[in-house]
């Protein structure tokens, strides 16, 4: 006879509401119903999946005679595979490892403290929730989030969680030295569009070959635009060959920037298959968005 695992009291719907970490942290030893994928949707076996290196961009070239090339190699990377990865950026070391530190802690604070940012509000400042959409998924993911509403920063830091008590100062930081790089990449990638498209642009628009006065317009507009803070937790799973932490998706919005830390959970779609991405030191991995595609393929 095989063995039989041992299966405490079946959770109940509210406690799926709680999240995964409350899960996890009531000595969970097999996977719910409520997080079993259908077997289509399940991951894959490891030997069909292999490792993808994306460009890796050093954005020290853009301030020299090298840029250029960087112009070039961001736009090939946004129309080929839709990411890249960025190193000596303008996010710093100590405060990356800062917000990865700060964000581990908060997930760490009793669940009661955790739920007090808990709210069906898609529009608030702070939200805690788990899942990809809580109020709607069918099969819950393996995952628990914190998301930080970042601008007007004035009015919305003080609806930050205020424990672990670091936590404002450090996620205001990362804020402001990822809306800078955003800033620094979405400049490089319009002038990157304008290299490749030269000729195509002479037709549409002459007299404007370079679009300089477009895109001054266009980077006031992103200046003044929306930024989210995404924190994601995925803590160990009893049985993670069934389920997933994040269904398949993509951003909506412009252009997101990921943190990886040294797990290697992050896969995106190329050539039709899924494949992961290997994280690099000190590197962030840049997504383009919806809102982008559309005008990088127009």
């Amino acid at each position: 006879m095989g063995a039989v695992k041992e299966q405490g009291p079946t959770p109940t719907e509210s406690q799926f509401q709680h999240g995964v970490k409350h899960l996890h942290e009531s000595g969970l030893k097999r996977l719910p119903t409520k997080y079993i994928l259908p077997l289509q949707d399940r991951p894959k076996p490891e030997p069909t999946e292999p490792s993808l290196k994306l460009p890796v961009i050093d954005l020290a070239q853009l301030q020299g005679p090298a840029r250029l090339g960087a112009i070039v190699s961001i736009a090939d990377a946004c129309k080929r595979y839709g990411f890249f990865q960025v190193v000596n950026h303008s996010v710093t070391r100590g405060t990356a490892e800062g917000m990865a530190d700060a964000g581990r802690r908060f997930f760490g604070l009793p669940f009661e403290e955790r739920a007090k940012y808990m709210s069906a509000d898609m529009f608030a400042p702070v939200r805690y929730g788990t899942s990809f959409n809580q109020r709607k998924d069918d099969v819950f993911c393996w995952r628990d989030f914190l998301k930080l509403t970042c601008e007007p920063m004035p009015d919305v830091l003080t609806h930050w969680p205020a424990s672990p008590a670091d936590l404002r100062k450090v996620a205001a930081s990362y804020a402001k030295e990822t809306r800078d790089l955003f800033l620094v990449l979405m400049e490089a990638i319009l002038e990157g569009l304008h290299v490749s498209n030269t000729e195509e642009r002479k037709k549409t628009k002459p007299g404007n070959e370079g679009g300089e006065e477009d895109d001054g317009d266009i980077m006031e507009m992103f200046k003044n635009g929306s930024q989210l803070m995404v924190v994601n937790c995925f803590p160990p799973c009893p049985e993670p060959d069934l389920t997933l932490g994040l269904p398949p998706h993509s951003d909506y919005g412009f252009l997101t920037l990921l943190l990886q830390d040294e797990v290697q959970g992050l896969q995106i779609q190329f050539q039709e298959r899924w494949v992961t991405v290997e994280p690099i030191e000190n590197g962030l991995v840049v997504n383009v968005g919806d809102h982008l595609e559309v005008g990088i393929h127009n």
